[in-house]
């Protein structure tokens, strides 16, 4: 069209401006042409991610609430929930067992803890405690109930979590301590901070509690870091706390500072602490040591010390190098 009309123009036909009105009316047809293309492709786009997220909500989960699952009782007194790990056994496949015959229990308001090299099923009592996965064999109880009788979320609703590595939000400080209870007030976040330890680093903020933490928690320490995760767990408030190696990424210095307050939150609680550093783990009522995924020791940590075990051999190499892991010396390895 544009080269007839440039023809017409050579010709005397058409005028310029005849020719430029050809061209704009070109423009106003193309454009939104294009841009309609451009909107059918994305719709096309967006219908096929749709289908995908339909297809991921339609699957049913492996765990979920028996027809006939009741609400886990919450009593307001803390520390009135007693865990047991009943002859548990538990791979994440055929091929790769976990545990095998895992029995122990943590009575109400007492403390437990778990230690062992790498690898040898720690982790995996916290996800089958938070129900993530069922066991092969054996139960998980508490109170006496199969935790597979309770809904998932009275269940969850009565574990707190202090994690290795805390996930913060690209958001202020009272927004993540407000993470474990959505709808607290503000004189509980405070009151959680307090608890943790937490309000003396605040108030040297200008911002104080709308201080960002950057994504992932890049503006404020690993220490920093670890008490708003603690703070997190005590706002929760729940009967049971699970400590899964909350000081092995920090410093000897912020591992002090932490400890206190780990221990100050576990008052009162059933606490599950699992650990790589025994010297976190010593006021225990009860420190379990496992061993690809078998218990070969229990006991208190004078108990365990002078029974020169297992126990005792990590003891003495994390006294020669505090920072090293919980791997078995070679003359202390089981098969």
């Amino acid at each position: 069209m544009i080269m007839l009309a440039a023809q017409r123009v050579t010709q005397g036909t058409m005028t310029t401006g005849d020719f430029v009105a050809v061209n704009a009316f070109m423009m106003q047809l193309f454009v939104p042409l294009n841009l309609l293309g451009m909107v059918y492709r994305e719709t096309r786009r967006a219908l096929t991610d749709m289908q995908h997220m339909f297809g991921l909500l339609d699957r049913k989960p492996g765990i979920s609430d028996a027809p006939d699952a009741i609400a886990l009782p919450h009593n307001p007194v803390r520390g009135s929930a007693r865990v047991r790990f009943e002859g548990v056994a538990f791979g994440y496949s055929e091929k790769r067992r976990i545990l095998h015959g895992v029995d122990f229990e943590i009575p109400e308001g007492g403390k437990l803890a778990v230690v062992g090299s790498s690898g040898a099923g720690k982790s995996t009592l916290a996800r089958l405690l938070f129900r993530f996965y069922d066991p092969d064999g054996g139960s998980v109880r508490i109170n006496g109930v199969d935790i597979r009788r309770y809904t998932l979320d009275s269940l969850r609703a009565a574990i707190g979590v202090v994690p290795q590595d805390a996930v913060l939000f690209n958001d202020t400080i009272a927004y993540n301590i407000a993470y474990g209870h959505p709808g607290a007030s503000r004189a509980e976040v405070e009151r959680a901070a307090r608890l943790a330890h937490l309000d003396a680093f605040i108030a040297q903020l200008p911002d104080g509690y709308e201080t960002k933490v950057g994504e992932r928690g890049l503006k404020v320490s690993g220490g920093e870091k670890q008490r708003i995760a603690i703070a997190r767990a005590l706002l929760k408030d729940p009967p049971i706390l699970i400590l899964d190696e909350a000081t092995s990424s920090l410093d000897s210095a912020s591992e002090r500072a932490i400890l206190g307050a780990l221990q100050e939150a576990a008052q009162a609680r059933t606490t599950l602490a699992i650990a790589h550093r025994l010297s976190t783990i010593t006021d225990a009522d009860l420190i379990v040591v496992l061993e690809q995924g078998r218990i070969v020791e229990r006991g208190t940590h004078a108990e365990l010390l002078a029974h020169a075990g297992r126990y005792h051999a990590l003891w003495e190499m994390q006294q020669r190098s505090p920072d090293a892991l919980a791997e078995p010396p070679a003359e202390a390895a089981t098969v």
